[in-house]
């Protein structure tokens, strides 16, 4: 069912109000009228309009100060005004107030219906464009991130929905899952991605050293020679990131929640509070709610960032990804070393999809990078690998017998989607296979779950 555009008519004259109402009501339009400013507010207060006609002169006030309110109300009105006197100077004022057009007394309906045709018509082209420049922004905020799995993709999506809300994050994950590489995702997607992004590793030492980093010092502290702001005023609006939060000793964890909750901090050394206005986000590898129980992280912090918290997932959730990360890697690496390895063997990638990944897709990277520095060809053979992942994973059969070879990929396979899919319904539907028949291959293939 096609939604009616709705209209708010604000005019203190009677008769051109309802005649006003009686023609868009006509056109299609669901309309409410108002015969002042007060009466103007209310309505706007309880629904949202695409348009308000608005007289100049109410009883009340003004119609160009009434046109500022309704759009802090909703940005998304479109007014036009209605003027008795059609001056240079009126329709300079009202454009500057935000107007889309003006209408002069008596209105003639034509008018009125072709002015609100092309209004509705720059406003879907608005939209659209609006609308293509998010898109874009997300594409730019997500275009490190490589990989297209299910399990990467569902995450992108949460992403999407937490970054425009601006609201402090914490993200959970395995070293070298590439959790500051997310932040940067979350910062640049948010609607203060022009803002500063700074990074802060919570286990810098000396204290002092982080201390002074984290929430600035008057000069003379810590020998410094003039006052430091610290990353918390430094970044302004924008995003402060702070890795391995569970590091952060006790007595700064309670500094940071007061920045949290009442947006200030003390400087070291300072006398008075400053104000602070940057998200957090934070990341560990540490299970933090163990970590309150045990007396090493600070509870009421550890509260107002688990609200929002985000799992990233290790490699071997994702291992439909490692082609395309191995392609990233390679291409990265080349362009850096100056050499020419246009990508990997079918051989390789297997062994790479087979391994364990312990250090996750940061071990991936440094493979990689070791990898086309030893290869001297186009493609990266086994032997270019780290010596210590051959022995990691299952990469080849020890035999040249086709069907033992095939059981023995078989195997492999159904192990790496169970690993990533442990629900075996869901399992059985990747591979294709009735649910059935994966028990008989698990049991057949002597697969452990």
């Amino acid at each position: 069912m096609r939604i009616r555009r709705s209209i708010l008519i604000v005019e203190d004259e009677r008769i051109i109000r309802s005649t006003l109402d009686e023609f868009l009501s006509g056109e299609g339009y669901a309309v409410v009228t108002a015969a002042n400013v007060t009466e103007a507010l209310v309505q706007a207060r309880k629904r949202d309009f695409d348009v308000a006609v608005c007289d100049v002169q109410l009883p009340d006030g003004d119609g160009i100060d009434l046109l500022r309110r309704l759009q802090q109300i909703n940005v998304e009105t479109f007014v036009l005004v209605i003027t008795a006197y059609a001056t240079v100077e009126n329709a300079i004022e009202a454009f500057k107030a935000g107007a889309f057009d003006y209408l002069v007394k008596p209105v003639i309906f034509d008018d009125l219906a072709h002015k609100l045709k092309r209004l509705f018509q720059f406003r879907e082209l608005f939209y659209d464009n609006q609308s293509l420049r998010r898109e874009l922004a997300r594409r730019e905020a997500f275009e490190q991130i490589v990989g297209s799995s299910k399990v990467l993709a569902d995450l992108q999506e949460t992403i999407r929905k937490v970054a425009v809300t601006n609201s402090n994050v914490l993200l959970v994950g395995e070293t070298g899952t590439g959790k500051e590489l997310f932040a940067r995702a979350i910062h640049a997607a948010g609607p203060k991605k022009d803002e500063r992004f700074l990074a802060v590793n919570c286990s810098t030492r000396p204290v002092e050293l982080l201390e002074a980093q984290l929430f600035g010092a008057k000069a003379g502290i810590g020998g410094a020679r003039s006052d430091q702001p610290g990353v918390l005023r430094h970044a302004g609006e924008g995003t402060v990131f702070l890795a391995e939060i569970a590091e952060l000793p006790l007595g700064m964890q309670a500094e940071l929640l007061r920045a949290i909750e009442y947006q200030e901090i003390m400087p070291a050394g300072g006398s008075e509070s400053v104000p602070v206005r940057s998200r957090i986000i934070a990341s560990t590898t540490r299970d933090l709610l163990r970590e309150v129980a045990e007396g090493r992280f600070h509870e009421d912090l550890f509260y107002r960032l688990d609200g929002m918290k985000l799992r990233i997932p290790p490699l071997r959730e994702r291992l439909d990804d490692i082609p395309e990360l191995v392609e990233h890697f390679i291409a990265k690496h080349c362009r850096s070393m100056g050499k020419r390895v246009s990508g990997a063997t079918g051989e390789t990638v297997r062994l790479l999809m087979s391994a364990e990944w312990k250090g996750n897709v940061r071990q991936l990277d440094n493979a990689i990078e070791r990898a086309v520095m030893m290869c001297d060809g186009e493609r990266i053979e086994p032997r270019d690998l780290p010596p210590e992942l051959l022995g990691v994973g299952q990469p080849l059969p020890g035999t040249d017998d086709l069907r033992s070879a095939l059981r023995h990929y078989e195997r492999l396979h159904i192990s790496r989607v169970l690993r990533q899919w442990p629900d075996k319904r869901e399992a059985a539907k990747r591979l294709r296979l009735g649910l059935s028949s994966l028990y008989r291959k698990i049991e057949e293939l002597n697969i452990e779950v």
